[in-house]
């Protein structure tokens, strides 16, 4: 059984407070880059997903693009957390992993990261 907090703002705060803990760093490179919160993508594996195009790969052409997009998947995630502690680390962890891949930071350095 999941740790559902009971509602969808509660979910958004948890989101926000993962990106405000980014160290500025990066918090402060995130660029053309839109976070959204939707409650399954049909896949309770899926928890969150990154499409765009990544900053190391934006050359001297990159103008005029879409934002890209990183959706976090709320239902799946609260599903695997069993207290509100475990609810917030895992979407610190999934909102920190899908920024990554903004980053250019693929899946098996992640791994490596511990951000499976």
């Amino acid at each position: 059984m999941g740790a559902r907090l009971g509602n969808a703002h509660e979910f958004e705060r948890l989101v926000r407070n993962a990106i405000e803990a980014l160290p500025e760093r990066f918090r402060s490179r995130l660029d053309n880059v839109e976070i959204v919160i939707e409650d399954s993508a049909g896949n309770d594996h899926l928890l969150g997903h990154y499409r765009g195009i990544p900053l190391p790969n934006r050359g001297a052409g990159y103008a005029g693009v879409m934002p890209d997009k990183i959706t976090i998947y709320r239902l799946p995630i609260e599903r695997r957390a069993r207290t509100p502690e475990e609810l917030a680390e895992q979407v610190r962890i999934t909102v920190w992993h899908e920024i990554a891949h903004h980053f250019g930071i693929d899946d098996d350095r992640l791994k490596e990261l511990g951000f499976s």
